[in-house]
């Protein structure tokens, strides 16, 4: 797999922020869609899984075949306290993540983003994917934010 787009992937950092520009505290927690997350739950998971995403990254490119653990993304929103998380603080981490993670995968020497983990559900996974999906990952959720922000009268502005 050839090395993935490390600008593509930063880019992604400013994102949370912008997507939540002029919403109110009840717009952030509101459920336009019943039984999907607010857009407060998006963005704070769009954090979680960023983080055990670097986790995963540095593991991968420092370990042989470390293996990557699974986690619960709907019990993590239901029972970390999603809807009372600083929203400022957690764009900030997010953005600050990213940043910080894109400066490291460029001092990686090509081959590093072939190295691969084993992830407990899906088998190897190397580096270089593991940035893909990240790098998606964003855009993944800007549409569930784009759509719950027109049901609530509030179109994002980009």
């Amino acid at each position: 797999m050839p090395i993935p787009d490390i600008a593509r992937y930063e880019a992604g950092a400013a994102i949370p922020t912008r997507a939540i520009q002029g919403l109110t505290p009840e717009q952030l927690n509101a459920h336009p869609v019943m039984g999907t997350w607010s857009i407060q739950q998006i963005i704070v998971h769009l954090l979680e899984s960023d983080l055990a995403a670097t986790h995963r990254m540095r593991r991968i490119a420092a370990e042989d075949l470390p293996l990557i653990i699974a986690y619960d993304e709907t019990r993590m929103a239901d029972r970390l306290a999603y809807e009372k998380a600083d929203l400022k603080l957690v764009c900030q981490l997010f953005e600050l993540n990213r940043r910080f993670t894109a400066q490291w995968l460029r001092t990686l020497p090509p081959e590093a983003f072939d190295r691969e983990g084993i992830h407990n559900q899906v088998g190897k996974v190397s580096l270089a994917r593991i940035v893909e999906m990240y790098i998606n990952h964003v855009d993944h959720h800007l549409k569930f934010i784009r759509d719950k922000r027109a049901m609530l009268g509030s179109p994002l502005p980009f």
